[in-house]
């Protein structure tokens, strides 16, 4: 287990796109962390049923995607790719359909490398099917037992990397983003989810170790993307999402204290967080992700990416062809961009443009800029526990979002203030007890969406 006390990356100028104090060497010898920036592209089926009886039109949906994606690569000189495979729940809680899948997509991989030269990755993602349960049931039962399978299956059929959209403690955080109840999301986070990673984690590395593959890292978008998304549509304030953005880096941190070695998910847009504690290479996604979903981060998110994504995108035809195969070149040209600026040595201006082009529009992108990410996560790692951690976070992004306000590096609505404002009002008031705090919390809780004892919480 590591234990993170101090920052691996301690300086802004050296939290960059490509460059990772940890880089990762693959199997085929595909280094991500040193110094290459490589795409990674993620697709998906269209609108479909998925059944027994409709599983081979989704074995020929997949290697008609793999297929494109990978001529592509190769018609543009792309020097590596990691592809991403998303299971979709019917192919989690059917395990042995995820991994045929995988089969497909990892023997393409190889055919392509062998007879082209290209170096291609795989990462699997099985779905955190356990929420289909409501409240979630984490370590028992036919979804969490399928999902485990999923994971022993796809790593067995080629899986080079493993990852999940874990989603324990979910069910309370969607009530708090609504509400903007800073103690609920402390509790979701910093009790609940943090919990949840811990022996979700040791199960992944576990099944990784055991098969040859690699246990990457995790995403929070269940929480950070959900509350982005919400503020994008005007439904919650956009300092509250970027507040939950920063709180959520301490539940993620917890996949590499048990024995993730990245690289993060892309829709982790906690990652340089992430990277910035441990050193681990990181994915990330923007600009090109809006197949999937619209963000005010779509440049600043490449500042310290080592694997760029398009997040995800259905395989429908487009006029210049299928939409997997689109994305493969946008990816391409935006990664070559930042290699040729790596090799030129001006990688630091280029990311500072990046960062430049967003940070001063909203609170969210102003949470990930290096200088801000260095001072947020220093703060982080100074507290010994996730609780307290995630406590520390709210409080120093709060006061951080505060003094970036009072310095017009963006600027506030008249609600956005006034809701900065109360945040900081709920924050002050968060106990440094953990144990006053958790039982304050279970006089709260609504038993009909969480079972707490599947958190070790009893009350």
């Amino acid at each position: 287990m590591e234990s993170y006390s101090e920052l691996a990356i301690k300086t802004p100028d050296a939290l960059v796109f490509g460059r990772s104090p940890r880089p990762l060497t693959l199997k085929n010898g595909l280094t991500i962390g040193g110094g290459t920036v490589y795409p990674e592209l993620n697709f998906t089926l269209p609108p479909m049923l998925i059944s027994a009886d409709t599983m081979p039109e989704v074995r020929q949906q997949y290697a008609e995607m793999i297929n494109g994606v990978c001529a592509r690569a190769v018609d543009l000189s792309v020097p590596g790719l990691v592809v991403e495979f998303e299971l979709l729940p019917e192919l989690t809680i059917t395990p042995e359909w995820g991994a045929e899948v995988t089969a497909i997509l990892r023997e393409t991989l190889d055919r392509y490398a062998q007879e082209h030269g290209l170096k291609g990755a795989l990462r699997v993602t099985p779905n955190d099917t356990r929420e289909f349960e409501r409240p979630p049931i984490l370590r028992r039962g036919r979804y969490y037992d399928s999902m485990v399978k999923s994971f022993e299956l796809c790593a067995q059929a080629g899986a080079d990397m493993l990852s999940i959209e874990s989603t324990g403690g979910k069910e309370v955080h969607d009530d708090a983003i609504l509400m903007g109840d800073l103690d609920a999301s402390v509790f979701a986070l910093g009790v609940l989810a943090s919990r949840d990673m811990s022996l979700l984690w040791d199960m992944i590395v576990s099944v990784a170790n055991a098969n040859g593959s690699i246990p990457a890292g995790d995403t929070a978008c269940g929480f950070g993307n959900t509350a982005m998304t919400l503020a994008e549509q005007h439904y919650v304030p956009r300092v509250w999402a970027a507040v939950i953005r920063v709180m959520t880096a301490v539940r993620s941190l917890v996949a590499y204290e048990r024995g993730a070695v990245g690289p993060s998910k892309d829709c982790a847009y906690e990652g340089p967080y992430i990277k910035a504690i441990t050193g681990y290479p990181i994915a990330m996604e923007g600009a090109e992700a809006a197949c999937a979903h619209f963000s005010p981060l779509g440049n600043i998110a490449r500042a310290a990416a080592d694997l760029w994504s398009n997040e995800s995108v259905q395989n429908v035809k487009l006029l210049a062809g299928m939409a997997p195969t689109v994305s493969m070149e946008q990816l391409a040209y935006a990664v070559r961009l930042m290699n040729t600026a790596t090799a030129d040595g001006q990688a630091v201006v280029l990311r500072d443009w990046l960062v430049a082009s967003d940070a001063g529009l909203d609170p969210q992108a102003h949470v990930l800029r290096p200088d801000v990410v260095i001072r947020l996560a220093g703060e982080i790692v100074a507290e010994p526990t996730p609780y307290l951690r995630t406590r520390r976070a709210a409080l120093a992004t709060l006061a951080e979002l505060r003094r970036a306000q009072k310095a017009s590096e963006f600027a506030l609505t008249g609600i956005e203030t006034r809701w900065l404002d109360r945040l900081s009002r709920q924050a002050d008031g968060l106990p440094e007890d953990e144990d006053e705090f958790i039982v304050a919390q279970i006089a709260v809780a609504d038993r009909s969406k969480v079972r707490l004892e599947e958190y070790g919480v009893v009350g």
